[in-house]
């Protein structure tokens, strides 16, 4: 059974598609990159004799810790990318100025798909790092020491986390939490984990968009929902009943599928396609899962589906590389991808920063610049002696709008989506733009979000 419950785990990948700007055609808000911004804080430490001001901040340097789920045997390396990514943020700003004006030190934890050792993480961050930066556990239920923890003076500010993504509710409603993924949940303002029926954010835009492609005729199909943990399934349902909301038909609550299935699992949904004559499919789950239905579809000759579509997570190399099968298939993401090299000077410093790019370690590097942003803003205010727990908190308080210096749309990094997106096709071993196509632009309106109210844990139910 633990190993079914770890297993199962790894499908959450699937629900997850980042964050984005404004307005139709709207191109990237700021094509600078941290540099200037680094350099103009700098200024403030002309003459300053820097000292030691908190947990991770030496007169030399400023030490984060990014914690990612890397080591598991189950899933080997599955979030690296997040390492690699403030690993390469780290010596992109050494190279250029450093950081408050310290140098940059990024110490790294395997939080291994266990709870215990995301939590350890947090206690070793508490005892060694100025904030978090740049994680993606998927099990971090208990926040306490991330929101208490001591400084360096004895006072249980906790420490900051800004995360690249918080898959558990715990994780995304933690005081002390900035999120740079999406976040469906409206976390109580007084603290504590929502439950019951709910207000949930929902990402409809794409829906939207591939009702486009099929008009007149409405779309009508299947929702392929991460099945093997209850958790999982609830994540999915506020994405089905958001879809339904804007015009999709569906033939069932949505199907539960595993990323441990073989092909043959997908033989039955295929035929009740066809049956149905449904023209759509969303998978909510992984890379593998698509690769699968589309390779049972193209075997039984299945043709009346017209939009193939997943989230970030077919966003792959190994997805774009699985063969024709899976040509025509959807993706989207909300920041901009990395086919739109030269478009934007951030997307451009992670590029040249990191040997493997994926879109977890994407989502990581816009962590870290936030992290910067967050930093220079206290050192041009109060110079850089300034730098604490407390003053890093304040400052991310402050921020309200960020978009990575235009790489991503603009979000609250305290919560919620962006209602921007760019849509991409699998083809002939590549990704191309369809929506919108120009190259470094988003597509961005307040009408690609709407608020659902359900009660998970009661909808799951209903998933078969």
């Amino acid at each position: 059974m633990k190993r079914y419950r770890w297993l199962g785990l790894l499908l959450v990948l699937g629900l997850v598609a980042g964050a984005c700007s404004r307005s139709d055609d709207s191109s990237t808000s700021n094509n600078n990159d941290s540099t200037a911004t680094t350099t103009a804080a700098n200024k403030a430490c002309d003459g300053v004799a820097l000292q030691a001001t908190d947990t991770g901040v030496t007169a030399d340097t400023i030490t984060i810790q990014v914690t990612a789920d890397t080591g598991s045997p189950l899933a080997p390396g599955l979030f690296q990318g997040n390492v690699d990514a403030l690993k390469g943020f780290e010596k992109y700003v050494n190279a250029n100025g450093g950081i408050g004006c310290r140098q940059l030190k990024v110490e790294t934890w395997d939080s291994k798909l266990t709870p215990d050792e995301s939590k350890n993480g947090q206690l070793n961050a508490c005892s060694t790092s100025l904030a978090m930066v740049g994680g993606n556990s998927l099990f971090n239920p208990d926040v306490t020491t991330l929101n208490t923890c001591n400084d360096s003076k004895g006072q249980p500010t906790g420490i900051p986390d800004i995360a690249a993504l918080a898959n558990d509710v715990n994780e995304q409603c933690a005081k002390n939490a900035y999120i740079i993924q999406g976040i469906a949940e409206k976390c109580p303002t007084g603290g504590g984990v929502p439950s019951g029926q709910r207000d949930l954010i929902a990402f409809v835009g794409t829906a939207k968009y591939y009702e486009t492609l099929t008009s007149p005729t409405p779309l009508k199909g299947e929702f392929l929902v991460p099945g093997d943990l209850p958790t999982t399934v609830q994540s999915a349902t506020y994405q089905i009943v958001g879809q339904a909301s804007v015009g999709v038909q569906w033939i069932n609550d949505g199907v539960k599928v595993s990323g441990r299935s073989e092909q043959s699992a997908y033989t039955p949904i295929v035929q009740q396609l066809s049956s149905t004559g449904s023209n759509y499919v969303y998978n909510g789950s992984n890379d593998k899962v698509m690769i699968d239905i589309r390779n049972e579809a193209a075997a039984q000759g299945l043709s009346n589906v017209k939009v193939w579509s997943c989230s970030l997570a077919c966003y792959t190399d190994k997805f774009k590389s699985a063969g024709s099968s899976v040509d025509g298939t959807y993706t989207w993401m909300q920041f901009l991808p990395f086919e739109d090299k030269g478009s934007n000077a951030e997307l451009d410093n992670y590029l040249a920063s990191v040997s493997t790019p994926d879109s977890f370690g994407a989502q990581a590097w816009m962590a870290a610049v936030l992290f910067q942003d967050a930093i220079n803003n206290i050192v041009e205010k109060d110079g850089p002696n300034a730098i604490t727990r407390a003053s890093v908190l304040q400052a991310l308080s402050g921020i309200t709008s960020f978009d990575a210096n235009g790489w991503m749309g603009a979000k609250n990094p305290k919560g919620g989506f962006s209602d921007c997106m760019v849509i991409m096709q699998a083809n002939g071993g590549s990704f191309e733009r369809v929506e919108p196509t120009e190259k470094g632009k988003l597509s961005c309106d307040p009408s690609n979000l709407t608020t659902v109210n359900i009660d998970p844990v009661a909808a799951a139910a209903k998933v078969q």
